[in-house]
């Protein structure tokens, strides 16, 4: 590999962070009270031109755990009218992390990548019930940074003027299609092409130059 390739690496790219993209489902707004219901991670890969894509897409829907709240507003807003049905072929928070993680290590190893950083549209608010439903698991092995986020509400507010997930993607020439969203899949896969936009164009506007990390 040339020298011009070698930087062309999410290694090189993200500092050896190995993005994640990630949207959560739940049933309100606190991450220790409430249930996680849904989520979906997408891992991110680079062409050899050096141009971001999805990778893996990994899917789950999620049991309330034990005490979990269930804000009826919120069942009302993401359409999971029975948390508890049968139907939904719902696993376990600690099963759900365990499978994500395990893909995750494995394509952040083949990376090279030191740890993994979660993308995630407005990303505290992903970031912290992912967090606890770890301490609920009582996981110790987490790829995710423990603070560390890429928001593309952020993101997208500086690249395209809109913070709302459904007009940024319009803004970039996206197709958003407003009666899939709320589902941690449909919403996952949008914000993944969505971040990717946003750094391939980056780099098309040669915002991303190679630095030799030898150079002070």
């Amino acid at each position: 590999m040339s020298v011009e390739n070698e930087a062309l690496t999410l290694k090189k790219r993200f500092r050896g962070y190995f993005p994640v993209v990630v949207d959560v489902e739940t049933a309100g707004f606190n991450a220790k009270t409430d249930a996680l219901l849904e989520i979906c991670a997408v891992t991110l890969k680079m062409d050899q031109d050096g141009n971001l894509q999805p990778a893996s897409v990994l899917h789950y829907h999620v049991e309330p755990f034990e005490g979990a709240n269930l804000e009826k507003e919120a069942l009302e807003f993401n359409g999971i009218r029975d948390p508890f049905s049968p139907l939904r072929g719902a696993v376990s928070e600690q099963e759900a992390l365990k499978e994500i993680y395990k893909v995750i290590r494995k394509e952040q190893k083949l990376h090279d990548c030191n740890r993994a950083i979660m993308v995630a549209h407005n990303a505290n608010f992903d970031h912290s019930f992912v967090s606890a439903a770890n301490e609920r698991a009582k996981l110790k092995r987490v790829p995710f940074h423990p603070f560390a986020t890429f928001d593309t509400a952020t993101l997208s507010g500086l690249a395209y003027g809109q913070t709302v997930l459904a007009k940024a993607c319009k803004v970039a020439g996206m197709e958003f299609d407003n009666k899939e969203a709320h589902s941690a899949l449909y919403d996952t896969q949008k914000t993944a092409e969505l971040f990717c936009r946003i750094v391939n164009k980056w780099k098309a506007l040669g915002g991303w130059p190679i630095v030799d990390d030898n150079q002070e």
